[in-house]
């Protein structure tokens, strides 16, 4: 019963079947064709007992593993690897089917291979998943063919496999890539001129030719008998909190990512900069209550809090409230800090209904707003229009583009910061912002 489980038919011996089939019904209107198709049949059944000694006469005709990382970054592209064995000694034809998560509805996930004799190959494909949480592979299933090609064999590979998928650590990693390198101007990130000197100094040096005259320390160049400069650095340990809102309003779908997920992974990127930058990362995360609040900190485990914290983070689809907010950010932030807020406004209605809110913490705190702008109206608001219809259209779409702009606006005039960024490029702009209010000496 194993064996005959392990048994598939292939179109190939569908094909055979149908050409005697087709030969023993002609042979009653033509004679001599019944027999010739009683002799294919015995042919066929002859090849079909040849072809299952060939595939069935190892136990072990075929080995294969897939490899795959032990977390998946969210939204971006991670690489499996499937190693395949063949023990037989002939040119084997495989399909390979990797039972992928559910989550990915890849309905053929299938690929066809050839392996030489007593030789190997490795398959590598990639998944992009689009949402947090638990993923589970099934097993590896491989089908054989022998030179015959008329059945093919079954075998499996592997168990149950959960790879958590975890905020983007690729794009986390990329940014502090560049940021050692002083390469981040390769991803869009602005260098930001220094508007005066910050307080913090560091060291006396030699002058080189680009250094401002205006930093010449003279004492120490009548000691040295040449030009000395003092040295400054960025002011450190400085509080730079995200606050992230997982209200529905962040639901909105962007090339398969809700905007919460973009935020997520902006915050885990750029908790990681402002570490590497000396200052201190926190979080709060909330929607109708506060759900997390993570002091900042710069030690050791600081990333890898953060990374957990997000990990976990889940909506309820409901408004968020911004006075548990404000209340929150009064008893646990006694210091100045930079709070990045992530949201979402379309409307002029929907920000004043929680400005409030915002001019009373830009009274302690910079409070920088930071929200998308909708992609998706981009090419409506570039085309022609062709009938009313398409006027009625982008007259709307107009509406809501400049709707965006007057938040920009009004969120100026009260002394509060903004970011109004498409969502693929929310990571890059927001580092740009925390850069700049760094430079300026704001926090």
């Amino acid at each position: 019963m194993k064996v005959l489980r392990a048994i598939y038919l292939s179109n190939r011996l569908f094909a055979a079947i149908g050409i005697i089939v087709a030969s023993a019904l002609l042979g009653y209107a033509i004679g001599g064709l019944e027999s010739f198709a009683r002799a294919l049949l015995y042919l066929l059944l002859s090849l079909v007992i040849i072809d299952i000694l060939l595939l069935f006469r190892v136990k072990k005709g075929v080995t294969a593993s897939r490899f795959a990382p032990e977390k998946f970054s969210n939204g971006d592209q991670n690489p499996i690897r499937i190693f395949i064995q063949n023990m037989y000694q002939f040119k084997a034809k495989l399909l390979v089917i990797d039972e992928v998560p559910d989550q990915f509805q890849m309905r053929e996930a299938s690929f066809d291979v050839e392996v030489a004799a007593s030789g190997s190959k490795a398959i590598n494909y990639e998944l992009r998943p689009v949402k947090r949480g638990e993923y589970h592979f099934g097993k590896t299933n491989v089908f054989v063919k022998s030179p015959l090609g008329l059945i093919s064999r079954r075998f499996q590979f592997g168990e149950s496999t959960m790879i958590p998928v975890y905020p983007s650590y690729i794009q986390m990693r990329k940014y502090e890539l560049l940021a050692i390198s002083n390469q981040l101007t390769l991803q869009g990130v602005k260098k930001i001129r220094r508007l005066g000197h910050n307080q913090e100094f560091e060291q006396i040096k030699e002058y080189v030719p680009g250094d401002d005259f205006r930093i010449i320390n003279w004492k120490a160049t009548a000691r040295k008998d040449q030009l000395m400069v003092n040295n400054y650095q960025d002011e450190r340990s400085q509080q730079v909190y995200c606050l992230i809102d997982k209200s529905r309003v962040m639901q909105m779908p962007f090339e398969g990512l809700s905007l919460l997920d973009y935020a997520i992974n902006a915050t885990l990127a750029l908790s990681n900069i402002i570490i590497k930058k000396g200052d201190r990362a926190g979080m709060i995360t909330f929607q109708h209550k506060v759900s997390t609040v993570l002091p900042a900190s710069k030690r050791n485990k600081q990333m890898q809090l953060i990374q957990e914290s997000l990990y976990n983070q889940k909506t309820l689809y409901k408004e968020a409230d911004y006075s548990r907010l404000f209340i929150t950010v009064k008893r646990k932030l006694t210091q100045r800090s930079l709070l990045l807020l992530f949201t979402n406004f379309e409307s002029m209605a929907a920000l004043e209904r929680q400005l409030p809110y915002f001019s009373n913490l830009a009274k302690n705190h910079v409070l920088v707003v930071v929200f998308f702008q909708n992609t998706e109206l981009k090419d409506l608001l570039e085309s022609r229009p062709k009938s009313v219809k398409d006027i009625y259209f982008k007259t709307i779409a107009e509406k809501y583009d400049h709707e965006k702009r007057l938040i920009v606006k009004e969120l100026r005039k009260h002394g509060i910061y903004s970011v109004l960024t498409p969502p693929q490029d929310l990571t890059v702009n927001t580092i740009n912002k925390y850069l700049e209010l760094k430079s300026r000496g704001l926090i």
